[in-house]
């Protein structure tokens, strides 16, 4: 049977900026970026202002690995419209503050962000998305490459490894199914538990050392204070905008039928009101579906809220 276990954000939070502790983070880079990852230091980062932190659900983690890369992780559990701005603006800061002013800039430093997300960004539908900058000519179609003299210089990589690169992952959209050795760590972000047969990098380790029951009654007091403010967030988020969103079309329905009658539709207009009513109602719940998906409930308990099929939750 398996052991839930704390959170990667409050890990990341409390336990791994500990250097015994790499070996975690070490094991979830190694298996999102496909080479063995060695992380040299934890740099300094936003959630060390924990005040700041904790109101906004959010947790980030700058480390540096043996190939003087920085890598920028950050969880967020609340939805943010404009989060690619912010994505953004973090990586942005990051290489400006590890520039010294007067040094070349050849010096700037190589940015790997890496989101972890408990809600929906964007309109896609898979749940690991990875982004990069490529240089293409508009006439010919070749890449951009580096000259000789850059070569002997940076050495022999593609323009695209100068700049930023970037994951998104959407933990919601995970269906739960490990196929591989990074499903199992988005298996463990998203329930909080290591099955016994997962052979994934730095999962042992975390489901030795993740563990609730090993937390001091203090600490513990303090992780469920957390969990409960995740979980008023996302109840506030819910009630604010799902279903204020589901209100507003509603009511917007019953205003639009009103007028269409006091204008005098012809006739007909009852089958046509009849149906655009049923069409209305099963868009408004196949939104709800989606927005109740997005964050984390279970199928049988959107089933029971909106009325709606297996089928058309799993594909709304």
């Amino acid at each position: 049977m398996t052991k839930k276990l704390i959170r990667f954000d409050w890990a990341m939070k409390k336990l791994l900026r500990s250097k015994a502790n790499f070996g975690i983070l070490e094991g979830f880079l190694s298996e999102l970026l496909k080479e063995d990852i060695t992380i040299l230091e934890i740099l300094e980062s936003e959630s060390n202002q924990e005040s700041a932190d904790d109101k906004f659900n959010r947790v980030d983690l700058l480390v540096k690995n043996s190939k003087n890369e920085l890598i920028l992780i950050e969880i967020q559990n609340n939805e943010q419209v404009e989060y690619f701005q912010r994505i953004l603006y973090g990586v942005s800061k990051a290489i400006c503050e590890y520039l010294a002013i007067g040094e070349k800039y050849d010096q700037v430093k190589k940015i790997i962000s890496v989101s972890i997300l408990y809600f929906d960004i964007g309109h896609g539908k898979d749940y690991i998305y990875y982004g990069k900058t490529d240089f293409t000519g508009l006439h010919y179609h070749d890449r951009l490459e580096l000259s000789s003299k850059q070569q002997a210089i940076l050495g022999e990589i593609p323009v695209c490894k100068i700049f930023p690169e970037y994951y998104l992952l959407k933990i919601n959209q995970f269906e739960d199914l490990a196929k591989d050795s990074l499903d199992e760590w988005i298996y463990f972000l998203k329930n909080e538990e290591v099955k016994d047969d997962f052979k994934a990098k730095g999962l042992k380790e975390a489901k030795e050392k993740l563990s609730v029951m090993k937390m001091s009654r203090q600490e513990q007091q303090q992780y469920e204070a957390y969990m409960n403010s995740v979980g008023d967030a996302k109840s506030f988020y819910f009630n604010t905008f799902v279903m204020g969103k589901l209100e507003g079309k509603l009511e917007g329905m019953a205003e639009g039928m009103e007028k269409g009658i006091e204008k005098g539709i012809e006739k007909g207009i009852e089958k046509g009101i009849e149906k655009g009513m049923a069409e209305g109602e099963k868009l408004a719940k196949l939104d709800m579906a989606k927005k109740l998906k997005a964050a984390g409930q279970s199928v049988g308990l959107i089933q029971s809220v909106t009325g709606l099929n297996e089928e058309e939750i799993v594909n709304s």
